[in-house]
């Protein structure tokens, strides 16, 4: 292994056994670039004075027991073992238990989806309305976890819900949504495909959330947002969660949310746990031989890659597993059983890698990764930040490696 002093790249040499010339020989590979991709200078990819030292817990104000939250759910807060509050459920739950709207600003991974799950709960207990709460999110993925999340907390509380997502059968959710769940799930453009259809009638939401709203709207989706809030209650609580407030979604809130009240925790864009280094390739076919080098070190115990393309992602994921490395992948074209089967295998430790497109890994959380590897460069720097935040958690140390172009 030798450095390169213009940005401490690595440039490795692999075995020489590693056969991948065919592999790697086709026009167009992994690497297939967008028009729109920024130019991001390596030295972005950089970052050698990690802090190591133990992060100072949150002192949070609360209990859970403390807050106006009625039996039931604490019950199922005491059976699943929560206790103390993150620091955005602590500000942003009293917040919603009053009332008010709320723009709460959070890392991915810090507990937003509890925070706007438990006044939503403690509100149907109260008046248990068909169709009721609406729950906006980017993905497919988020969707699910958010709905799994919901199930656990309002275990024996005999509340419904319903998931209605992209990549799945509509007639199945066209049945669910006419069951009359008390609170619907969904990503927007599925949502308004079923206004269209009119088979949802939205005129009894009371509740509307936005889950990781920056992200929904970097991929493009605020004609269907408005387009759906037009269609809401005027008299309605409004729940905005977003890793960033950028100008675009301030005009949103100004729009969709009446005298909202923000709870920002959300710490340093780069997360301080996470070493960032680069590493030079000569080719697409030198490329994958480093990777399988890499994955096949003891310490890349659990590893996401990213890639840029569907096709390059299902590829690359399909190599790895011809060449003794099994991985599972995730893209668009997979369909939800699919994506749901591979983000399972790879939770449960069955696979050590999953590469994925920046679309698919969106809104995910997956505990315990230990190296974030950027097979393709991001198409934005915000991109980068998202992608090395899956690794780095809870304090823990993690690795974040960035393939580019030998100079």
């Amino acid at each position: 292994m030798q450095r390169n002093n213009s940005f401490s790249g690595r440039t490795y040499r692999p075995n020489k056994n590693n056969n991948s010339r065919k592999f790697g020989g086709r026009k167009g590979g992994f690497n297939k670039r967008g028009p729109k991709k920024q130019n991001i200078h390596p030295s972005k990819f950089i970052n050698k004075s990690v802090t190591v030292a133990e992060d100072v817990p949150y002192e949070s104000k609360h209990q859970f027991n403390d807050f106006a939250l009625n039996k039931a759910i604490k019950y199922n807060l005491e059976r699943i073992g929560f206790d103390q509050p993150t620091a955005i459920q602590d500000q942003a739950i009293p917040i919603a238990l009053e009332g008010h709207d709320v723009i709460g600003l959070a890392n991915t991974g810090t507990g937003k989806t509890v925070a706007f799950l438990l006044p939503i709960l403690e509100k149907l207990y109260a008046n248990r309305e068909i169709a009721s709460v609406l729950i906006m999110a980017p993905t497919r993925e988020l969707a699910q976890q958010i709905d799994q999340e919901f199930k656990k907390f309002s275990g024996g509380m005999k509340l419904y819900s319903a998931v209605v997502v992209g990549g799945v059968n509509i007639d199945k959710q066209i049945r669910e949504i006419k069951r009359g769940p008390h609170v619907i799930i969904g990503t927007p453009g599925r949502l308004k495909d079923l206004l269209n259809r009119k088979v949802m009638r939205l005129g009894n939401i009371n509740t509307f959330v936005l889950d990781e709203a920056d992200r929904m709207l970097d991929m493009g989706f605020l004609p269907d947002i408005k387009a759906i809030a037009s269609e809401l209650p005027s008299q309605r609580q409004t729940l905005c969660f977003s890793a960033t407030m950028t100008p675009t979604i301030n005009m949103l809130v100004q729009d969709f949310m009446k005298n909202p009240e923000t709870v920002s925790v959300r710490s340093s864009v780069t997360s301080d746990h996470v070493d960032q280094d680069v590493i030079e390739t000569r080719d697409k076919v030198h490329k994958l031989e480093v990777l399988k080098d890499l994955l096949q070190k003891e310490e890349f115990d659990k590893v996401l890659v990213f890639g840029e393309t569907k096709f390059g992602v299902q590829r690359l994921a399909t190599a790895l597993t011809d060449h003794d490395i099994p991985s599972e992948a995730i893209h668009g074209n997979k369909t939800q059983a699919q994506r749901q089967r591979a983000l399972k295998a790879f939770k449960d430790d069955k696979v050590r890698v999953l590469v994925a497109t920046d679309v698919a890994a969106r809104g995910l959380d997956i505990s315990d990764v230990s190296h974030v590897i950027n097979f393709d460069t991001p198409q934005t720097y915000d991109d980068y930040i998202h992608r090395i935040g899956r690794t780095g958690r809870g304090g823990k140390s993690g690795k974040a490696l960035t393939f580019i172009d030998r100079r």
